[in-house]
């Protein structure tokens, strides 16, 4: 055994030679930093007292989620007393607004502009690299200071509508009421990502299918939903899964365009921004790792969500 081992990586010396670099850095840069940060998790880490630190048990965790049980102060394991966090839960409902508005109109809407850029018409290769350049430039700093400039009450779009006779506009960045709208605005206008990959499978689709349909009376609105979204329901996973996570993880809009504070109220208190202020604003490193993996564990089960549901939406072409 030991030799037959032995002179399987002698054999393949030369493909881990090549390797090496990538597992060197995926050790150091990735594999240790998420190990080490689950173990800070249960730790009240502060990086300006690296000496005082102690484990504290599910105390950050209790932290996080006690206001859900009606606890207000508790115990840890050293015998300090901690707080609740009064603003967590507001951090997560916030993201989840974000969420699940956001991600649903953004594929709808990058669905419909594909559509229209998959017909034969001049110019179309022009249409397809002006729609992809907000999805290149959408999550800049510079972009977002531009839509904090755009939306402010004195902004561009409050002079266009004070033009047209609007009068009483809001400050709508710093109006608590349209703040998150404002940034599910923003995201829904980077859809030139998924606008690529729906272009992508509504190519792949048959013209056989829509000239039977059509012989058979079928009209567009028909066609569109017994042959296009049938057809298009892997790519819509895809994007759906891409989407989603990347919606779980925005920062620098909401960190921007919000002032780094979470915004009037904490309409923009992202959980990602959230997690910036704890850890580098208060420097509670050991809370904001908890946090961290609560949101990994987030994004987890709502992927696992979806793949597990995908089996009854969305159809291979092969019976599957």
């Amino acid at each position: 055994m030991k030799n037959g081992i032995a002179f399987f990586f002698r054999r393949n010396a030369a493909a881990y030679m090549f390797l090496l670099p990538w597992l060197i850095g995926f050790v150091v840069l990735t594999l240790y930093p998420m190990i080490y940060s689950l173990y800070l998790g249960f730790t009240d880490y502060d990086f300006t007292k690296p000496d005082s630190t102690q484990l504290i048990g599910f105390g950050n965790y209790t932290k996080m989620f006690g206001s859900l049980f009606g606890v207000q102060d508790f115990t840890v394991a050293t015998g300090e007393v901690m707080r609740v966090d009064p603003y967590y839960l507001k951090s997560l409902s916030v993201t989840f607004t974000y969420v699940f508005v956001s991600v649903p109109i953004k594929l709808a809407f990058a669905l419909l502009i594909a559509m229209l850029l998959s017909q034969k018409l001049r110019f179309i290769p022009f249409y397809r690299a002006v729609y992809y350049i907000p999805t290149l430039l959408g999550g800049s700093v510079a972009i977002a200071v531009l839509w904090r400039k755009l939306f402010e009450k004195d902004g561009l779009l409050n002079g266009l509508l004070g033009g047209l006779g609007f009068t009483d506009l809001p400050g709508w960045i710093t109006n608590p009421k349209y703040a998150l709208s404002t940034l599910i605005l923003l995201t829904v206008w980077q859809f030139g990502s998924s606008m690529i990959i729906f272009l992508a499978g509504l190519k792949q689709i048959p013209s056989e299918y829509y000239e039977a349909s059509s012989i058979d009376g079928a009209g567009k609105v028909k066609q569109f939903i017994a042959i296009t979204i049938p057809s298009l329901t892997p790519v819509i996973l895809f994007n759906l899964i891409m989407q989603m996570i990347a919606a779980f993880q925005v920062f620098t809009q909401a960190y921007i365009i919000g002032g780094g504070k979470g915004g009037v109220l904490n309409s923009t208190l992202f959980y990602t921004l959230y997690l910036y202020i704890q850890g580098w604003t208060y420097h509670e490193m050991g809370y904001a790792s908890a946090m961290a993996w609560v949101l990994l564990l987030i994004i987890g089960i709502f992927t696992a969500i979806i793949f597990k549901s995908s089996k009854y939406w969305v159809s291979y072409g092969s019976g599957e």
